[in-house]
């Protein structure tokens, strides 16, 4: 299906370079038992109903689900991941809406609408991702579903008076947050290298610990299901990095 606009639009760090090497760049993502385990989860809360992805991107999960059955729109902010995604088998049968996805709508409703990867914090303001909790809400059917993956803050890990952590280093590859801990705001810095390639990319993120993005559902009329440590529901800890997350739109 060919992709269509919904207004314009904030920064877009995912520019056609980006876009070009997301799929290679973020391999660990792509791990075939990450993948299943996650459409697994998404499909059985979407069950005979259909699903719409916030930030899309190249597809990674959209297209296994559509595959398994279920229909699948996206919004996605960059044309570039769009067009990235739209090479791709299975792609056809996936709308794609170029736009921001707190505030771009549609036009129809959905039994679960999703956010995967850390995605959410790409809303670098409170405004924004509260936002998004209430732009999914008007798109949800009663009864239906929002899932959001993120990391948990991993402030405890910054030494006072530090403000960088490196979170990836590798002969091909060297990554670290850049973080202020007053504003709830960092800068994820990317460096890439080998085969003649010497590149880097920058983006700006809010974090949100799990209370406040309860919070912000409640807001939005949503209230939390259920939450576990990751697609194959490891029990949520104090000591969990990340968190997949269900919140619930009342049935009636």
């Amino acid at each position: 299906m060919p992709a269509w606009h919904s207004g314009l639009v904030k920064t877009n760090h995912f520019d056609a370079p980006v876009a070009a090497n997301y799929d290679a760049d973020s391999t660990g993502m792509f791990d075939p038992a990450l993948i299943g385990a996650t459409v697994d989860f998404l499909a059985d809360l979407a069950g005979d109903g259909a699903a719409l992805e916030l930030g899309i991107g190249t597809g990674r999960i959209a297209l296994p689900l559509s595959r398994r059955g279920v229909p699948v729109h996206g919004i996605d902010l960059s044309q570039d991941m769009v067009a990235q995604l739209q090479t791709k088998s299975g792609a056809e049968a996936i709308g794609v809406t170029v736009g921001d996805f707190a505030v771009t709508t549609v036009g129809r409703s959905f039994r679960l609408a999703y956010l995967v990867y850390n995605t959410i914090e790409n809303l670098t303001t409170q405004d924004e991702q509260v936002a998004c909790f209430c732009n999914v809400a008007t798109h949800l059917e009663p009864g239906g579903c929002f899932v959001i993956e993120v990391e948990v803050p991993q402030i405890r890990r910054l030494p006072p008076g530090d403000t960088v952590r490196a979170f990836l280093a590798t002969p091909t590859r060297v990554g670290f947050d850049e973080l202020d801990v007053a504003r709830q705001s960092g800068v994820s810095h990317h460096y890439f290298f080998g085969e003649g390639r010497a590149e880097t990319f920058s983006m700006p993120y809010r974090y949100a610990w799990p209370a406040e993005l309860d919070l912000m559902a409640r807001i939005a009329g949503l209230h939390l299901r259920e939450r576990w440590a990751g697609w194959r529901r490891e029990p949520f800890t104090s000591d969990s990095a990340a968190h997949v997350s269900v919140w619930e739109k009342p049935a009636s």
